[in-house]
């Protein structure tokens, strides 16, 4: 099972981590070199999430046509040449494509990744296959967390070393992750999307509610530290290693889901989730951490949880499940980001994370039955 897994995990680490949540960290930086306005770095950033959902959109179809290990790779390639694109970038066009094409494998990651395991693993390994593999997010945050503390100035060589990275990674998938020759097919492969929406929809509502609620955390987490409670930089950096060190233990929801059901592992984790964006409102740096430790843990544990949701609805192609929850999660983020803005605009951080950690609950009431 690790020869497997340990890869995979890898791979999740690059496409999310490396090729997309590292862009935000190095923004300040890469903004004064290219002389970018913030307008221009939000417009950038928003690139990586363009292309994220359209891969999401596709990501079944061409797994489909290409299979599983051929999507991967592509996922790894993408990544590759979006790190190098921003590593060279000399202009905001030239930034931008580097971002698009680097958001593209995390799209086709998860999907692919789903795929393959469903494939290989039984169903008593297949949801802590899937939910380890998952949390390779978190090992990408831990990675990428010292390397902005030591070389946030010199982003390029940080991007340079990225890439390189990357292409180990790839090279390790292309020679371990197996083709999909004996793919089940899915009775449901030549029903149309609005009869799969259908068939989903506890699954995207749940997703979509996540993602508007977890999108402030996201988003405004460390603003809110470093404006709020003056913490350095350099602290608001280990908070965020913090959370991706937390969310490590996301790879046990597959054990958790096994001994209470899916029902209750995913009541437990949201009001864990709701309670640490909540918990950012006390001031002492303790409960800061903390804060930043029950976050990186839930949204690692229900993100996992969503996988083996996807798997359950579609059991013999999870990829349909996995590129509709993620896709509905990243909308869910988008909206909640613009809206927690205008709401910490208008009013304040606090009030902002308490309004959000509220609205939360209403996902305590989506019934996880299909």
């Amino acid at each position: 099972m690790l020869r497997i897994v340990l890869p995979s995990i890898a791979m999740i680490a690059v496409t999310y981590a490396l090729a997309r949540l590292s862009f935000g960290l190095f923004l300040p930086n890469i903004s004064n070199t290219l002389g970018l306005r913030e307008s221009d770095g939000g417009f950038v950033g928003s690139t990586g999430y363009v292309s994220y959902s359209l891969a999401l959109f596709i990501s079944s179809f061409i797994i489909k046509k290409l299979g599983q290990r051929k999507v991967n790779n592509l996922a790894g390639l993408t990544a590759v040449i979006g790190l190098l694109g921003i590593a060279t970038a000399n202009s905001f066009v030239h930034l931008a494509i580097a971002v698009f094409v680097a958001g593209i494998g995390s799209g086709l990651a998860s999907p692919a990744l789903s795929q393959m395991a469903t494939n290989m693993f039984t169903r008593e390994k297949l949801d802590q296959a899937n939910t380890w593999i998952n949390s390779g997010t978190s090992f990408g945050i831990i990675f990428t967390g010292p390397i902005v503390l030591l070389f946030t100035e010199q982003w390029r060589l940080s991007f340079f070393f990225f890439s390189f990275i990357a292409v180990i990674v790839l090279i390790w998938n292309y020679y371990i992750i197996p083709s999909n020759k004996d793919q089940k097919e899915d009775s449901y492969d030549n029903t149309n999307w609005l009869s799969v929406i259908k068939r989903a929809k506890f699954l995207i509502t749940a997703s979509l509610i996540i993602g508007i609620c977890s999108s402030i955390f996201w988003t405004f987490s460390r603003s809110f530290i470093t404006t709020e409670y003056n913490m350095t930089t350099k602290e608001s950096v280990v908070f965020w290693i913090v959370m991706g060190a937390a969310g490590i233990v996301g790879g046990v929801a597959g054990g958790l889901i096994q001994r209470v059901g899916l029902g209750w592992s995913y009541r437990l984790i949201l009001l864990v989730l709701l309670g640490s964006i909540a918990m950012l409102n006390l001031s002492d740096d303790v409960f800061v951490y903390i804060s930043a430790g029950l976050f990186g843990i839930s949204y690692i544990l229900i993100t996992g949880l969503f996988i083996v949701w996807a798997t359950r609805v579609f059991k013999n192609s999870p990829a349909k499940g996995v590129s509709l929850s993620f896709l509905s999660l990243g909308i869910g983020q988008s909206l909640g980001s613009f809206f927690a803005g205008k709401t910490i605009e208008m009013t304040s951080y606090p009030f902002g994370f308490t309004l959000f950690a509220i609205l939360g609950i209403v996902g305590l009431f989506v019934p996880t039955e299909s």
